[in-house]
């Protein structure tokens, strides 16, 4: 017999999660069958098995009925496959998932490339990326509760979250002026909305030639344009190296992680030495950037933390908790990570 039948109180979730090994929010919406939820069958029968063992029974209210968990979706503008070579988006997700479930919350997840999202009766709408003004209004019009994740949706009347672009971009040419390397060039990435209709202006390359043109300092033929991919990356670096076989930049800012693993094969392939000959400076910091040798200096942008704030921010406006009626941007500051690719 159980402790909790030896002492006479009455079993709860909370048990159940303790003697399964798992959160209270899955018991929660497996106990509630909820659809979306994705466990294995092992431990599903498992949490059945001990809240049965236990004499759980689901609190009721007093017309009879047990109480509606609540429904978030989550849109990620990715499709399922990106994402999973994009650990930028990946770390915001789960900052989100696990924060909505701590809140008691059932997920929706919903990819770009899904065609059977289903947003009746959701709560709430937490959407995660670079979405076009056709796609934010017809999110707005799905749900009036609704938070944007790294896209800047103010003046389309949504409440938003960002990383602060201007004052990482900044910090970082600040820090290759302060070792006296005023040759720097950039690799920048390019990006389209999720349903491809517009291209983004990335917000890092505009910061960064307007800092190097206030410096007197800026060349656009140090600057150079692809995707955010590792091979383009590489691609990007190789480039630079024929273009400038005398005056290489002593340094480069680089756009994501990705991108600076590929430029750095790129000049190690050509023996030109990092840093001491030329340093590199990433954005994002996610794991790979200490995956690789030199482990990589990069701006770290606090991925799990907006994304737990977005959970927050729309638990509190669907609880009526001091949300303000009129949208706001939450703006996480960033922090200049120095590691192996830059003289510190």
């Amino acid at each position: 017999m159980t402790d909790t039948k030896r002492k006479g109180k009455a079993p709860t979730i909370k048990d159940i999660a303790t003697i399964v090994g798992v959160s209270i929010a899955t018991v929660s919406r497996v106990l509630n069958e909820d659809a979306t939820m994705s466990v294995n069958e092992n431990t599903r029968k498992k949490i059945f098995a001990t809240a049965e063992q236990l004499g759980y029974k689901k609190h009721r209210k007093a017309g009879g009925k047990a109480k509606k968990q609540r429904r978030v979706v989550v849109v990620q503008w990715y499709t399922e496959r990106q994402e999973l070579q994009d650990l930028y988006y990946y770390s915001i997700r789960i900052g989100i998932e696990r924060r909505l479930e701590e809140l008691g919350y059932a997920i929706t997840r919903v990819f770009n490339d899904s065609s059977h999202a289903d947003f009746e009766d959701a709560d709430g709408i937490i959407a995660v990326g670079k979405f076009s003004s056709e796609q934010v209004r017809t999110l707005g019009k799905l749900n009036k509760h609704i938070v944007f994740v790294d896209s800047d949706t103010l003046n389309a009347g949504f409440t938003c979250i960002m990383p602060d672009f201007i004052n990482s971009v900044t910090s970082v040419v600040d820090h290759f002026l302060r070792h006296k390397q005023t040759n720097i060039g950039m690799i920048a990435g390019e990006e389209y909305t999720a349903d491809k209709s517009s291209k983004l202006a990335d917000r890092r390359y505009y910061t960064f030639r307007n800092y190097l043109t206030e410096w007197k300092l800026y060349n656009p033929a140090n600057m150079y344009v692809g995707n955010f991919t590792t091979s383009d990356g590489y691609r990007l670096m190789k480039q630079a190296i024929k273009d400038h076989p005398r005056d290489l930049p002593q340094a480069f800012f680089i756009a994501n992680d990705s991108l600076a693993i590929g430029a750095l094969r790129a000049l190690q392939e050509a023996g030109i030495k990092v840093p001491e000959q030329v340093s590199l400076i990433s954005f994002n910091d996610t794991a790979i950037a200490k995956q690789v040798f030199p482990q990589l200096s990069a701006v770290t942008v606090y991925t799990e933390q907006m994304g737990s704030a977005a959970a927050e921010i729309l638990d509190k406006e669907l609880n009526n908790r001091g949300i303000s009626p009129v949208p706001f941007m939450l703006k996480f500051a960033t922090k200049l990570t120095l590691r192996g690719t830059s003289i510190n």
